[in-house]
């Protein structure tokens, strides 16, 4: 198959397209970085580069293909965050719509079913409206949950202060997930036969913040680490104080608080909670004490 993947070599793109070009498709990968062109081809993949902003760019890029992994970055220009990521998702819509691409896989989220109070996760809620209006086409919403990798983000809280914390209590349970799970649940959907319009699930454990605090202070010589739930103005202050931009900053503190409330949960508890990823939060920890210790 000839398979298109967005998400240039992040953390979820570069192995999904290691296991299809292994699985012996024909892979193009699109990234915004000429710089990533030696990377890409060094896979064995074709490398196509140019802004998922240009609509006549992704049609070039999409002509011929018989499917495609589509996602946006997380962070689309710092300023009108949602707005821009969801125009770069109506561009993959009308692009798949005038290429005839067959089957598409959009990395969405828990949380998605919800247009407000779930931070950066309401553009997905307007993109997976976009996609399930392409006729034609059969598409897969691989809803993931809450990524192990944004525990990094917390390494200069346990550094410099002692704790871990969130603006949502340590009882509150999170649905989890490894981007390699992601990858390899992205690539069984690409090349399986499938029609209509599919959801699925995509995570690896399921934990309340209190084991975070536990698992990530054993791991780095903690044990003691406490959980400690901040206020949203708390939050807030944090983050735009490690320089986190104001709009983002404003999000993940909304997306915060919609854990806190159970907004973000809500959809993958009311489809089963099914848990089908294989990294669990204890095997993070290992990971997660590497780069604590680097």
């Amino acid at each position: 198959m000839k398979i298109i993947i967005t998400g240039s070599l992040g953390n979820v793109a570069k192995p999904l397209a290691q296991q299809l070009i292994k699985g012996g498709h024909e892979i193009t990968v699109i990234s915004s970085d000429e710089s990533k062109r030696n990377d890409i081809t060094a896979l064995g993949a074709d490398a196509a580069i140019g802004s998922i902003t240009d609509l006549e760019f992704l049609i070039t890029t999409f002509q011929g293909a018989d499917a495609a992994f589509l996602m946006t970055p997380p962070n689309m220009g710092g300023i009108n965050i949602i707005e821009n990521t969801i125009s770069a998702g109506k561009n993959y819509a009308e692009a798949i719509k005038k290429t005839g691409v067959k089957k598409i896989v959009m990395l969405s989220s828990i949380g998605v079913e919800s247009p407000v109070d779930n931070g950066p996760i309401k553009s997905l809620y307007s993109i997976e409206k976009f996609y399930s209006t392409i006729e034609n086409t059969s598409v897969t919403f691989l809803r993931a949950g809450y990524f192990y990798l944004n525990f990094f983000n917390d390494i200069p809280l346990i550094k410099n202060a002692g704790i871990i914390g969130a603006n949502f209590p340590e009882s509150a349970s999170i649905p989890l997930v490894h981007p390699t799970d992601i990858a390899k649940a992205a690539a069984g959907e690409l090349v399986k036969f499938s029609e209509g319009k599919n959801v699925k699930y995509i995570v690896g454990d399921v934990r309340p913040a209190s084991d975070f605090a536990k698992v990530f202070g054993n791991a780095v010589g903690k044990p003691d680490l406490p959980w400690v739930e901040f206020t949203d103005q708390d939050t807030l202050s944090g983050m735009l104080n490690a320089g986190v931009p104001q709009e983002m900053a404003e999000l993940y503190t909304e997306m915060g608080s919609g854990i806190r409330t159970g907004v973000v949960q809500k959809d993958f508890i009311e489809h089963g909670s099914v848990i089908e990823g294989d990294i669990k939060l204890e095997e993070f920890g290992k990971e997660f004490a590497e780069r604590f210790n680097s």
